[in-house]
């Protein structure tokens, strides 16, 4: 399987998930199990099947956790030299050429990715757009809403 590129960050939360999952989450359904055993009989049991398909979905996010921490390339940007060009992990600032407005995106792995929170996938196509370019660079971006040229104004690595 590939590598999954993820920050530091990114891991953090995973790991923290994974943690919640089997410590607190997994003991809690195994619990809702248990005590809908002792209503009876389980083929009417709607508690029984709920808590059934709780512990399924709960399974399998630690398996989709655990395979991607598995296959994660952890990449701490602060350790990287910033040469003022676009790579994962850091944040670069856009300047609309027909709008003039700004906006900062952090370019971060698929499940870290939030665009309310400014932090984009390194596989959307405005981060691949980016990735490689230099301040003062211009970009031209294929959006859904057309072609937008953006001028990369600064690149910071935190």
């Amino acid at each position: 399987m590939s590598q999954i590129p993820m920050t530091v960050q990114g891991a953090e939360a995973l790991k923290e998930e994974l943690h919640h999952l089997k410590s607190v989450k997994r003991p809690a359904i195994v619990q809702a199990i248990a005590e809908a055993r002792e209503h009876g009989d389980l083929k009417e049991n709607a508690e029984y099947h709920a808590a059934r398909e709780e512990q399924g979905f709960c399974e399998g996010r630690i398996q989709e956790i655990e395979g991607k921490l598995g296959n994660a390339q952890i990449i701490d940007i602060t350790k990287i030299p910033n040469k003022h060009k676009v790579i994962f992990g850091v944040t670069v600032t856009l300047l609309n050429i027909d709008t003039d407005q700004e906006v900062s995106y952090k370019i971060v792995g698929d499940d870290e990715a939030d665009l309310k929170n400014n932090r984009i996938s390194i596989n959307s196509p405005i981060a691949r757009a980016l990735i490689g370019k230099e301040v003062d660079s211009e970009v031209e971006v294929n959006t859904p809403g057309g072609r937008v040229e953006y001028e990369i104004v600064a690149v910071e690595h935190k």
